[in-house]
């Protein structure tokens, strides 16, 4: 019966989020306490991206939602940024429009792929800043659709699936955040809803949860080295930015150590430094510095730059908290960098060595 299909869907999504519980108890090595808390907020922030993205979005008449905030760490996500989701049918027009606030960098990428809750697989295109008219205001407005439009235009192809904006800020606490909107420009008089549809969204759902939890907990070896940095991608793997080039790396500190971070960054942007959990989600900013960006480095007199990673606060400028984690991920983005950047060199010190 399609009544008992559509409660094996609803079952079938409650067990997936059992299932991450079992793998991060699992974890081998075993977690950190503080790594297994995060671990069960986590299950409920993805479920919360899982929920706004399938069972509740509309491709027929859509609407941006956050799915980066300050209580939705996930992904990859750092504290400088929003980034908002909206679904997307790729034979429909839509209008967007909305005013830069005070980002240093603005987009929309639309991502193509399987349109059943599989993380899409490439960029359909994106619209930067830099590609697109402000009036004096810093208001915007541009078409995406299959078809030419007049003014600023982003194609649509037959396996677009979700459109995501991204605001970057320097100072996320005071500046004013990018307001985005999107709407149908023929949508429907009456939403479509049926049994049959929620069982595919419920079941897109669970397809995205179980992706996401594929790949995490993380773990990165060998610990305090950076690897080198790779160039703005020509294609990418799920949510990524098409504009930016990244580094990962890890630390791994016993108590009094720090680990150094010393490199140069391109002309770009933007850029910052980000700890992050085996979640890939950053560290709790309310109380600590746990990420940096550019706009808020000490630079040395040739430019280079010193960020000091380490538990307790040596009085260096530069100095990103640990939050009393002993090991942890690292991740630096540039974006829009005039070329790709060089690999960064660290060492660990003692604590009592690190000098402003």
């Amino acid at each position: 019966m399609a009544g008992d299909e559509l409660s094996e869907a609803f079952h079938e999504l409650l067990d997936e989020l059992g299932s991450f519980e079992r793998k991060f108890l699992a974890a081998d090595p075993p977690l950190e306490e503080a790594d297994v808390l995060d671990g069960y907020r986590l299950t409920f922030t993805l479920l919360r991206v899982a929920v706004d993205a399938y069972v509740w979005g509309d491709k027929a008449n859509p609407r941006f939602v956050d799915v980066i905030g300050p209580y939705q760490r996930w992904g990859g996500d750092n504290t400088d940024a929003f980034y908002q989701l909206a679904p997307i049918d790729p034979n429909r027009t839509y209008r967007v429009t909305g005013n830069r606030g005070d980002s240093v960098y603005l987009s929309i990428t639309v991502y193509g792929g399987p349109d059943d809750g599989h993380y899409s697989n490439r960029i359909v295109g994106t619209m930067n800043d830099r590609s697109l008219q402000f009036d004096d205001d810093g208001n915007f407005e541009f078409t995406i659709s299959p078809d030419p439009q007049p003014g600023a235009w982003l194609k649509l192809e037959s396996d677009a699936v979700v459109a995501l904006t991204r605001d970057y800020l320097e100072n996320p606490e005071t500046d004013r955040r990018v307001q985005w909107k999107i709407e149908s420009v023929d949508p429907p008089a009456r939403k479509h809803d049926d049994r049959a549809d929620l069982i595919r969204r419920l079941r897109s759902a669970r397809t995205w949860l179980t992706e996401q939890y594929s790949f995490i907990p993380t773990r990165v070896e060998p610990p305090n080295e950076i690897a080198e940095p790779y160039p703005v991608p020509q294609q990418t793997y799920g949510w990524a930015a098409g504009d930016a080039a990244y580094a990962m790396g890890a630390y791994e500190l016993e108590p009094g150590q720090a680990l150094i971070l010393e490199g140069t960054s391109p002309e770009c942007v933007f850029w910052n430094l980000c700890l992050w959990n085996p979640f890939l989600h950053t560290y709790d900013s309310s109380y600590e510095r746990v990420t940096i960006n550019g706009a808020h480095i000490t630079y040395e007199p040739d430019g280079s730059w010193r960020i000091v990673v380490s538990d307790t606060d040596p009085g260096h400028p530069n100095w990103v908290s640990t939050a009393g984690r002993t090991k942890g991920l690292i991740w630096l983005r540039w974006f829009l960098p005039e070329e790709t950047p060089k690999r960064p060199i660290c060492r660990v010190v003692d604590v009592s060595e690190v000098t402003a």
